[in-house]
Parts: structure tokens; C-alpha cells; sequence
């Protein structure tokens, strides 16, 4: 069977439709990036006038730095926390719409919206909701004796931050796990019921596989999330308090180099955070997709 081919009159037109998306990657991705290196290996004066060629000096600092180490730490505790809780309720959810016949696009619609919410604007609302002083959470978590105080608890802070990362992204789980279900041709799981399966047994043996492809992309996805676009969670809620509780390597790239003015070592927390996404994301495909069933 023969395709058709498109042929431009001119041989510079397709480079011309892909100049602007090429202008913007490079103006707002490559040259950002590459400066970042270039500071990471100089070092300001006090005014900014001048920078001085340091080498490693930034790096070999930061992997000698016990509050570095820590916010590593940290990262990967709230990484792990937020990819488990966004694409856990995700699929609960998406398990439930499949489910629902009639009101099926009524819900689905409703579920989308936090996605559509800026983080920042996420995170304000949860701080709003946990509160100390007129949240509906911590009046209602007083009467089973917890006394929350994400001000001034490291680990109530973290439990806030982690929530409002989550809520934020279990929509944009939802939908990818509802469109990876609603593919699944319906005569697979009727005849797993006709032969006995159960609803857990159906959903082990037929969806989990048959969404695996779906599930690995999230996965890659809400890491990445977790890395970068949580920043303004983190911003809106406790500012990386309290005691740097919460001062996780997105947030500490921002404190260090636009409240601490230093932007040598913000540059090589900057490139040693690209990084380590880049290792997690060659370990994912490495090993993580093998389990992978297309």
C-alpha cells in the first residue's frame, strides 16, 4: 500500500515551521541550562561585577555539606511519598469511574479540576485547610489529641507539603489511568468472570498488565513532577521550615541562590538536581520497563 509523501516546494519551508519552537527551546531551555553549568564552576563578588573560575570547588562544598546530604534525603523521602499517593488514588479513582455507567463524564469532569489549579495555588489552599488557627483539619485532628502545628513540627510540615503535591496531581493520574482502562476490550474481563476470576483476581491478572505500559509513564512522569514543579507547593506552605524540614533540593536551588545570593553553589545544586533525574529516569528504563508488557 503506498503513502503519500509531503513534499515542499521550498527546501527551507519545514525548517521555517520549526524555527519558533526551535527559538524557544533554546532561548528558554538550552541557554538557561548551559549558563547554569558556566556559574556552577565561577564564583561572584559581593556586587556581581566579577566572577573568578573556581572549578569543582561548588560541587566538592555541596558533597561535603551535612544539610546537603539531608535535603537529598529529603527530596527522595517526599519523591517516594507523593509518586505512591498521586498514582495510588489516581487509579482508585479511575477504577471507580470505569465502573460508573451513567455519570461516568459527570465525575471524570469534576475529578479533572485540580489539575487546572496553579501550584502555588494549591498549596494555598491547604494551607488554608491545616490551618492552626482557623483550618477545619486541626480543630477536627484536636479531637483525637493530635495537636497539628505544621509551623513549628518538621513532620507535620512534610505530611502538609506531601498532600498538597499529591492532591495536585492525581488528576492528571486519573485521566491516564481511565483512558488506559476504558482501552481494554470488555470481553477479556467477561470471560475471566464466566471462568470464576473474582474483581481482585480480574483486575491482577487482566487490567494491572494491560495498564503497565500506562503506569510506567506516570511513574517517569510524577518524578519528575516531585523533582521540579512541586517548588511552589513548597513556597505557598512552609517555605522549606520549619528547621529545613521541608527544604528539599527544588527549594533549596531557590533559597541558596535567590535569598542567599549564591549563585555558584544554586548553579551546582541546579545541575547536580538535572542530574540525579537523569540517572532516575536511565534506572527506570533500564530496569523498571523490563516489567513493562506492551
Amino acid at each position: 500500500m503506498d503513502t503519500k509523501r509531503t513534499i515542499f516546494p521550498n527546501k527551507g519551508l519545514p525548517y521555517a515551521f520549526i524555527a519558533p519552537q526551535l527559538a524557544i527551546t533554546l532561548i528558554f531551555f538550552i541557554w538557561p541550562a548551559a549558563q547554569a553549568v558556566k556559574a556552577s564552576f565561577e564564583r561572584q563578588d559581593p556586587f556581581g561585577l566579577s566572577t573568578t573560575f573556581v572549578g569543582f570547588s561548588h560541587y566538592a562544598r555541596l558533597l561535603n555539606d551535612p544539610t546537603y546530604l539531608a535535603a537529598i534525603g529529603r527530596t527522595f523521602v517526599f519523591a517516594a511519598a507523593v509518586t505512591v499517593i498521586a498514582m495510588g488514588l489516581g487509579l482508585l479513582l479511575a477504577m471507580a469511574v470505569s465502573r460508573v455507567i451513567r455519570t461516568a463524564q459527570f465525575y471524570s469532569t469534576m475529578l479533572v479540576w485540580p489539575y487546572a489549579v496553579a501550584p502555588v495555588v494549591a498549596g494555598i489552599l491547604w494551607w488554608f485547610i491545616f490551618n492552626t488557627g482557623t483550618g477545619i483539619l486541626p480543630y477536627m485532628l484536636g479531637f483525637f489529641g493530635v495537636s497539628w502545628n505544621h509551623q513549628l513540627n518538621g513532620t507535620h510540615a512534610m505530611i502538609l507539603i506531601i498532600i498538597a503535591a499529591s492532591w495536585k496531581q492525581v488528576s492528571y493520574n486519573f485521566l491516564f489511568f481511565l483512558a488506559g482502562m476504558q482501552s481494554i476490550p470488555q470481553s477479556l474481563t467477561e470471560a475471566a468472570a464466566i471462568d470464576g476470576a473474582g474483581p481482585f483476581k480480574r483486575f491482577w491478572t487482566i487490567i494491572v498488565p494491560l495498564i503497565s505500559p500506562t503506569s510506567f509513564f506516570l511513574f517517569i512522569v510524577n518524578v519528575n513532577y516531585t523533582m521540579f514543579d512541586t517548588f511552589g507547593v513548597i513556597a505557598a506552605t512552609t517555605h522549606g521550615g520549619p528547621n529545613q524540614a521541608t527544604n528539599v533540593l527544588v527549594y533549596k536551588v531557590y533559597s541558596d541562590g535567590v535569598v542567599g545570593l549564591n549563585i555558584g553553589s544554586s548553579s551546582a545544586q541546579s545541575v547536580l538536581l538535572m542530574l540525579m533525574v537523569v540517572i532516575l529516569t536511565f534506572v527506570q528504563f533500564r530496569f523498571v520497563e523490563r516489567r513493562v508488557q506492551y
